[in-house]
């Protein structure tokens, strides 16, 4: 694509009420972005009825080409990068979304074409517990080689992404507003990490605050650039059901964490799986779907507690993959809470145990 029909695109992208798939049909009319952006009146009443609702919009548009043009022209002392569907690192996948984008805009690096990806997303107002999951699943994943997916939220988003990070691997954070905003602040040491280690996306404008009204489109996004979705912590009515609702019409697998059932955050969770979601109950289940053998299980089921004194062995043996709660170990294990919380300390130590939230304890792989 030429750099001026390039221009023209990101105008229309920035026209507000002026979606992917509109824009997208009157290319396949017209042929060219920039006549589009300068159609006459006429022609737009009889020759394309699509364009009838939003002519006055691209008026306002070009009130504006100015400032949007000078903008658009900063991106590469930003670091930033506006990608188009006719760009070969455009992901193949969230090509195959009904409504992709027409642009987007990254900081950092995108995932290659091949690499497989998963989105880990769940409640803001999550638990102790779902924080631990998440980060565990993230950290898992991510050392397994596959990209970890979320949008930067508080809660659950936050954990995963540390988690990839903390795996060693790369996270992508799409966001409900522009990639040169943080939101939200508390965020921003962990924004700038992704950015250097993973990248950020995002099809608003790179200064476009965030809106109510994004979140829901900016969720398409994060199933569509995913092989699998896992919801973590979820309430009845939650964003994260959203993302799992596009997920499956975008034909993507999609996991749920079970909880309890007379916890609100797993109400989400729990009828997903009734309808049908597969049940993640550990980083391995999803792997699995995505054919990907990770080593470190070989190795956890050789390691399996040799070397270890008795005591050592007899917590360790109430361990699980899936982090458990101190009381829990110490109810299994029937050793005191002060003696087992020398002994886990002590297995962290030697690396068969790791603890992944305040008093949640799991095996180290």
């Amino acid at each position: 694509m030429i750099e001026r029909e390039r221009e023209y695109l990101y105008l229309l992208c920035r026209t507000k009420g002026l979606g992917a798939v509109t824009i997208r049909r009157l290319w396949e009319e017209v042929g060219s972005f920039e006549a589009i952006y300068y159609i006459e009146e006429t022609e737009r009443e009889e020759a394309l009825p699509a364009l009838r609702r939003v002519m006055g919009r691209i008026g306002e548009t070009r009130k504006a080409q100015g400032k949007l043009l000078e903008q658009y022209h900063s991106f590469s002392a930003r670091g930033i990068q506006f990608i188009t569907p006719f760009d070969s690192i455009y992901p193949d996948k969230l090509k195959e979304i009904y409504d992709y984008p027409m642009g987007i805009c990254v900081k950092g690096r995108l995932p290659g074409q091949d690499c497989p990806a998963a989105a880990v997303v769940g409640a803001r107002e999550n638990t102790e517990y779902g924080r631990g999951v998440a980060e565990w699943f993230g950290r898992e994943l991510s050392e397994a080689g596959v990209w970890v997916i979320s949008g930067l939220a508080r809660g659950t988003d936050s954990a995963a992404h540390r988690g990839a990070l903390a795996g060693g691997g790369r996270t992508a954070a799409v966001l409900g507003n522009g990639v040169e905003i943080c939101y939200p602040w508390e965020n921003r040491d962990l924004y700038r990490e992704i950015e250097n280690r993973g990248c950020l996306i995002s099809e608003f404008g790179p200064w476009d605050n965030p809106a109510p009204c994004n979140f829901p489109m900016r969720n398409r996004i994060i199933s569509g650039l995913s092989d699998a979705v896992v919801v973590v912590e979820a309430r009845e009515k939650s964003g994260s059901l959203i993302t799992a609702s596009f997920a499956l019409d975008q034909g993507r697998e999609v996991f749920a964490v079970p909880g309890r059932r007379t916890d609100p955050l797993s109400v989400g969770c729990n009828r997903l799986i009734k309808s049908g979601a597969q049940l993640a109950d550990t980083p391995e289940d999803v792997l699995e779907i995505l054919q990907i053998k990770n080593r470190k299980i070989t190795q956890l089921q050789e390691k399996n507690g040799k070397g270890l004194a008795k005591k050592e062995k007899m917590v360790y043996s109430c361990l699980d993959l899936q982090p458990k709660f101190l009381d829990e170990i110490v109810r299994e294990s029937g050793i005191p809470v002060g003696e087992c919380m020398g002994i886990l300390l002590e297995l962290e130590w030697k690396g068969y145990a790791v603890r992944t939230a305040n008093q949640y304890y799991g095996k180290k792989l």
